[in-house]
């Protein structure tokens, strides 16, 4: 068996595999998006059972194998329960959650990814913050950061409000993206701008965004 390896990540997907173990899609600071086991770890005993649910955020240790790699420890920093007992709230997570897992690779630098997530997580939180408007300023600096954003769109007739926050969150580090509210007016055009870019940018049926119509 190779070196075990620790890695810094988020838990993007967890799913039951045979009776007691789990398979978990993680993204990492150092390897990018990799896919790892967890044996046992749908036993209730299992030091590895919460380590392996959505939103987990902290350190891992990984054996590496041909394909995917096996979890033998995890120091869990984060596990963002406030999400778990907001339905409203797990869904925008998940959703960041699964727009991370369809632009990030194996292999590649996810960095940027990884903060993005664990900070647009924490906005969540913050009850001053329009979980719309995070939802936004996610979908637009997800954008930016894979390279395909192209700014406010040429056509229509836009408030030199959304114009400043399309430029705001194109340009801010990540660490400073939730530091603004803007009116309604802005918020509505945000997200016709969001939407927009979506619908064009990704060929993708988001199941959370699905349940997010409906609440």
């Amino acid at each position: 068996m190779q070196e075990l390896v620790n890695v810094t990540a988020i838990v993007l997907n967890s799913s039951p595999i045979g009776e007691y173990d789990r398979r978990v899609v993680l993204l990492t600071k150092e390897r990018g998006k990799i896919t790892a086991f967890a044996k046992g770890a749908r036993r209730q005993t299992s030091k590895l059972m919460a380590a392996t649910n959505l939103f987990a955020f902290g350190e891992f240790k990984l054996y590496p194998g041909r394909n995917s790699y096996t979890m033998t420890d995890a120091q869990i920093q984060n596990y963002f329960e406030e999400l778990r007992i907001d339905f409203e709230g797990a869904y925008y997570g998940m959703f960041f959650l699964e727009v991370c897992d369809y632009y990030t690779r194996e292999n590649n630098d996810e960095k940027e990814f990884l903060k993005l997530v664990y900070q647009s997580l924490k906005a969540l939180s913050v009850k001053s913050l329009n979980r719309k408007l995070v939802q936004c300023i996610f979908e637009m600096k997800a954008m930016v950061i894979n390279g395909e954003f192209p700014g406010i769109p040429a056509e229509g007739n836009w408030q030199e409000s959304t114009e400043y926050a399309v430029s705001y969150i194109m340009s801010s580090s990540i660490e400073k993206l939730y530091t603004f509210t803007v009116s309604e007016t802005v918020l509505s055009e945000l997200i016709r701008i969001a939407e927009r870019y979506r619908y064009h940018y990704i060929d993708r049926e988001f199941k959370s965004l699905e349940m997010l119509s409906v609440l």
